[in-house]
């Protein structure tokens, strides 16, 4: 089949939004013929320099930008990334037209960004259109924003509003109706799509892991010893809940345990604050931003992953820990709450922030008292990762989703 892909962040060696777009195209090329589109400022050639490594015979890049602005988005201002990403998007139509005219593609898909407030223009097409995986209908609970500063929350305003002033536009309504497919990667997002008059939203997840990747950290044993150890992985962020997680480690009270905390960012002053102010200063230990490489062994070193996150659509550090065979606990909110079942970890429900801390403190005790459990957890984790989170599997899913469209067509 011919297949045309907007992926306006793609990058090979990447995570986050680039990582999906280059995997997602470089997996599907292994089923059918591919054409991407993509940006030149941002990745053509770490593409260019992959492809001559390792070619993929059935993938085409068509790089193109827009022709005033340019790289614009550099300046470094999200706002203006996301009216450059806008622009280049109703750019990205009339490229795709001509392409069509000249290829006759089976099917387009919308890859990167993918949120469920920013259309694509590319559903306006005579082709059957997939949207998705969006994101971004994920909120921290009004009942958290008690323990946020004033910058995070008005980081979360503009956030809301940015989302509200998106559901507004009717674009992203046409997107919407004109969409043969449309999946989410989170319930909170199909939940936001349904208001605005959706019919049918698919659930999956937007990301996935290497093969090699899986093999590697399926080498990975838990810890001996008495000694627990508890990790949280990210940028030190207001909504990534590590201060729940160190109140619950205080709450947990496992007085020879340890919390390793890997990352920095803004939230980083605050969080050892906190962490002397609940007198749990000498067993926390903030290991700050480290190479990929040192992460996966801080991991290696750890028993289980706390990842309280407010509003993730993702998480793959979650899917690292999973296939390394650690349990995980996290809110049952987005896309961690997608990822972790009930046999792989603990998913709280994040009601208000002490009984969240509470549960938190339950499943930390329940996995630090007994061996038995987290071995259990942690050999289920890593058979769901190793049969439904490989980038190969995610590809073959797509390849059967774009076989059903074009037989519907016919």
């Amino acid at each position: 089949m011919k297949i045309l892909m907007s992926a306006y962040s793609c990058e090979p060696g990447r995570g986050s939004e680039p990582g999906i777009g280059w995997n997602t195209v470089r997996e599907v090329a292994n089923h059918h013929q591919v054409w991407v589109l993509t940006r030149p400022d941002e990745s053509k050639t770490e593409i260019e320099a992959e492809l001559a490594r390792n070619s993929v015979p059935n993938l085409q890049f068509v790089y193109f930008t827009l022709p005033i602005w340019g790289s614009g988005w550099r300046w470094g201002q999200s706002g203006a990334m996301q009216v450059h990403h806008y622009l280049w998007q109703i750019q990205a139509y009339f490229v795709a037209l001509k392409l069509h005219r000249q290829i006759g593609f089976d099917v387009i898909h919308h890859v990167t960004f993918a949120k469920y407030s920013s259309p694509s223009f590319l559903s306006f097409l005579p082709v059957p259109f997939v949207w998705g995986p969006v994101a971004g209908g994920e909120s921290a609970p009004s009942e958290f924003w008690q323990d946020f500063s004033m910058p995070a929350s008005c980081y979360e305003i503009a956030r809301n509003l940015a989302r509200f002033l998106g559901e507004l536009d009717p674009f992203v309504h046409l997107t919407a109706k004109k969409s043969t497919v449309i999946q989410a990667t989170t319930e909170e997002t199909a939940e936001k799509l349904y208001k605005m008059g959706v019919n049918d939203v698919e659930v999956v997840p937007a990301i996935g892991l290497p093969q090699e990747d899986i093999n590697f950290l399926s080498q990975y044993r838990i810890p001996d010893g008495n000694q627990i150890k508890f990790i949280s992985i990210g940028r030190l962020l207001h909504w990534k809940g590590f201060h729940l997680g160190l109140r619950a480690f205080a709450c947990s009270n496992l007085p020879d345990a340890e919390y390793w905390i890997l990352g920095d960012g803004a939230e980083l002053n605050r969080l050892e604050n906190l962490a002397k102010n609940l007198g749990i200063a000498q067993r926390v230990k903030f290991w700050g931003k480290l190479s990929r490489q040192e992460t996966l062994k801080k991991l290696n070193d750890c028993h289980v992953l706390v990842h309280p996150s407010l509003h993730d659509s993702g998480g793959w550090v979650c899917l690292e820990a999973m296939a390394a065979g650690r349990p995980v606990i996290c809110l049952d909110l987005g896309g961690p709450a997608v990822q972790v079942t009930t046999e792989t970890g603990f998913k709280v429900r994040a009601s208000n922030p002490q009984s969240a801390v509470e549960d938190i403190a339950k499943a930390m005790t329940q996995l630090a008292r007994n061996s038995q459990m987290r071995i259990n957890m942690g050999e289920a984790a890593r058979k769901l990762v190793g049969e439904t989170y490989s980038w190969q599997f995610r590809g073959e899913c797509l390849s059967e989703l774009y076989k059903k469209l074009s037989t519907k067509q016919l």
